[in-house]
């Protein structure tokens, strides 16, 4: 083969996977409209398909089934386009706060992560959270975001702790359990959209909230 083969073949795979990651994401953002619009039941596949502007076959040929385009709403939206490949807990945010050695500073830069992660997904928790009471595929992928959020908030609560103590009778369990319901879906939603908050005063909130109930 020649280098001229090989950098033409090399070109023609890469174009390929540009534009299967821009399908990918077409269907996903089609698929978080309708679910926000017409619950899980609600958007069927061909309706996604109809707004993605793709076949059917094309959405089965990527994610196979509806509940795994759920679970990928939830990586796409807490993820930067360039971060969208890479597992949360090594994303630039969550590195931040692993790197920094002040415990208050890494609660603001904790706070911040998980803003930025709620306010693109807190909105799938809430719809998975709906198609879970009557679906039990559903379910069963709600119980394994609730496990893998707690795992994501008892290492942060590790990380926080290896820079200086609790407080008096805060241990590590007890600081997670508190910090894993703080940061919950529910609780982002109450105060950005039922009460209005701006996502700065929830950062800002939460920080000192953390601060007040970790901390000595």
């Amino acid at each position: 083969m020649t280098k001229l083969e090989s950098s033409k073949r090399k070109y023609n795979s890469t174009r390929r996977q540009a534009q299967a990651d821009e399908t990918r994401r077409q269907i996903l953002t089609a698929a978080h409209k309708l679910f926000a619009e017409r619950g899980y039941a609600g958007a069927t596949i061909e309706a996604i398909a109809a707004e993605a502007g793709v076949a059917p076959e094309t959405i089965y040929a990527v994610f196979k089934n509806k509940g795994k385009i759920l679970v990928s709403l939830v990586n796409f939206l807490s993820a930067t386009r360039t971060e969208e490949k890479v597992p949360l807990l090594e994303r630039a945010g969550p590195r931040a706060v692993a790197q920094e050695r002040d415990q208050r500073r890494q609660l603001q830069i904790f706070a911040q992560v998980v803003a930025n992660n709620l306010e693109g997904n807190a909105s799938i928790a809430e719809i998975i959270l709906v198609a879970a009471k009557t679906d039990q595929d559903i379910e069963k992928i709600m119980k394994q975001f609730i496990k893998q959020r707690r795992q994501h908030m008892s290492v942060a609560v590790q990380q926080i702790a290896s820079n200086g103590p609790f407080r008096e009778n805060m241990d590590e369990k007890y600081a997670t359990d508190t910090v894993w319901t703080l940061t919950s879906p529910e609780v982002f939603l109450l105060l950005t959209r039922d009460l209005g908050w701006p996502k700065e005063k929830y950062v800002q909130w939460l920080a000192d909230t953390l601060t007040r109930a970790l901390l000595p």
